[in-house]
């Protein structure tokens, strides 16, 4: 009948026909499929593709099919059909696949060899089929690369046209294919691959058992010497979900270079002037690589140096001079100069003299004059102090009509103030003679009277007076600089805390007292 054929064609064309009659209306409808196109997933993890349908046709009458493709053909690997839901076996991905009741089916875990199209086939029965198709991309992320073959020396020869090998680098197990790229000094180097060029890399690609690859770009290069200041790195390039493309790098490393001289460096390592008592740090050394051995030379005197290092203890001004550093590079070529001189200066002060010599003894009232000398490799100041009070710039100090609190140390100062720590000092002693002079006398208290009473009596003089008190009582004596001070104490009596206490302090030269008052505390 024309109803019969109609449905046969439907079946086949996916299509829908509709019969309309004034009494019944017949609508065929075909099968709608959807999956997601694109689903990415990290290897070891678990991907999960999503499958529905839309269609008029009876659920008892729907089968879904999960479809691969191997050697062109397809092949079932899950269903469900209304007898029930089943995973084929026999496939690369039976113990690892599920299939849900919502029609998806889950990978797990996922292996390199899951990247490829998956196919959702849906029949509806006499109405027909349907198919849509994902594809599942596979990633995983390399390992950080390695450097290898980077520790050969090379000998930087600028007429010869042979490029050597820097290093390899090694980016393992990774998916996909990442990409090697080469840096020196943060640069990245051209991708080249013609070995004729004086810089080249050549890569290669290992897949291994587990479908990772391990990618190795072997760097060559004809370095110069400037080559051997910069910094090498390699970093590998690799892709994973979401379109993003991200980066590992290796170590950084040095090119281990050999040339040979064409200048000598000979300098001083000392930090500022030198001066004598320094240790002297001399250093030689070459743009060659390895350094050379060096020889060192001065007109007079033996000199021990290591490894480029002439170390000259405790300098003295015999020291100063021109000194001279060879360089015993055999390779070098004709013309280049091997020696350096070196001209050391070495800064000295004398000691400081001072004239007149002391111990000095001046009588009260006398003039003292006080000279300092010394001699320097450069200007140099002299200064007097006493107490750490300046009195003097010039080196000369004179004392007018001595006193004798003007007893006492002179110190002079020498120093070269072009050259930090260079001083030098002498000091003298000067002993003022004269009869005693008393400090204003401080008075004392005590709680009432017969309480005992502390009183110091304070004196300049030379030779060191000696003291009378009136009342007497119990005294100790203390030289403080150049005073001496009695204490004494004794009983504040009534004839004390009215006619106070006498201090008496005498010499040869003379005498001189003073009357210390006693009194009870008020209040």
């Amino acid at each position: 009948s024309l109803l019969h054929l109609v449905l046969h064609h439907c079946y086949y064309t996916c299509t829908f026909f509709c019969l309309f009659s004034l009494f019944f209306t017949v609508c065929l409808a075909s099968v709608t499929v959807k999956v997601t196109p694109e689903v990415e997933v990290i290897k070891g993890e678990t991907a999960k593709l999503h499958c529905s349908y839309t269609t008029s046709a009876s659920a008892s009458a729907i089968v879904v099919q999960w479809l691969i493709e191997v050697a062109g053909a397809r092949k079932q690997i899950a269903f469900k059909s209304p007898q029930g839901i089943g995973v084929d076996p026999g496939t690369t991905m039976t113990d690892r696949l599920s299939m849900e009741d919502d029609l998806s089916i889950t990978i797990s875990p996922v292996m390199v060899e899951d990247e490829r199209i998956y196919i959702c086939q849906v029949t509806a029965g006499a109405v027909g089929f349907s198919e849509d198709k994902t594809q599942v991309k596979v990633f995983f992320a390399p390992e950080k690369p390695t450097i290898t073959g980077n520790n050969q020396a090379i000998t930087v020869t600028p007429e010869t046209d042979t490029s050597s090998e820097v290093g390899k680098c090694i980016s393992r197990n990774a998916y996909p294919q990442p990409r090697i790229i080469w840096f020196k000094d943060a640069t990245p180097l051209p991708e080249v691959k013609d070995q004729k060029e004086k810089t080249y890399m050549i890569p290669s690609v290992v897949k291994e058992a587990s479908g990772l690859y391990t990618m190795t770009s072997t760097l060559f290069m004809q370095p110069v010497k400037a080559d051997a200041k910069s910094v090498f790195h390699c970093t590998v390039e690799y892709s994973m979900p979401n379109n993003q493309i991200k980066q590992e790098s290796s170590d950084k490393f040095n090119l281990s270079l050999l040339y040979s001289t064409e200048t000598v460096f000979f300098k001083l390592k000392n930090q500022g002037p030198v001066k004598e008592g320094d240790d002297v740090l001399m250093e030689c050394e070459t743009d060659g690589n390895p350094q050379p051995e060096f020889e060192f030379y001065k007109e007079d005197g033996e000199l021990v140096a290591l490894k480029g290092m002439l170390i000259v203890k405790n300098v003295t001004r015999k020291d100063a001079g021109i000194y001279k550093c060879e360089a015993l590079d055999f390779d070098a070529e004709d013309g280049v100069e091997l020696t350096k001189t070196l001209s050391l200066n070495v800064h000295y002060l004398d000691p400081v003299a001072v004239i007149p010599e002391g111990p000095l003894l001046a009588a009260k009232g006398d003039i003292v004059e006080l000279q300092c000398k010394t001699k320097s490799s450069d200007e140099y100041t002299l200064q007097w102090k006493k107490d750490s009070k300046e009195l003097s710039q010039t080196g000369v100090l004179t004392l007018q009509s001595v006193t004798l609190a003007d007893a006492g140390v002179y110190l002079c100062v020498g120093a070269v103030p072009s050259v930090p720590g260079l001083r030098k000092q002498a000091n003298v002693t000067l002993t003022v003679t004269g009869a005693p002079e008393m400090a204003a006398p401080l008075n004392g208290f005590v709680d009432k009277e017969g309480g005992m009473v502390t009183l110091n009596c304070s004196a300049l003089g030379h030779p060191s007076p000696q003291f009378t008190w009136t009342p007497s009582g119990k005294e100790v004596l203390t030289v403080v600089g150049n005073k001496v001070i009695s204490t004494v104490t004794l009983e504040a009596s009534a004839v004390v805390l009215k006619d106070g206490v006498i201090c008496e302090a005498y010499n040869k030269h003379g005498r001189d007292s003073k009357n210390f008052k006693v009194s009870i505390k008020s209040g």
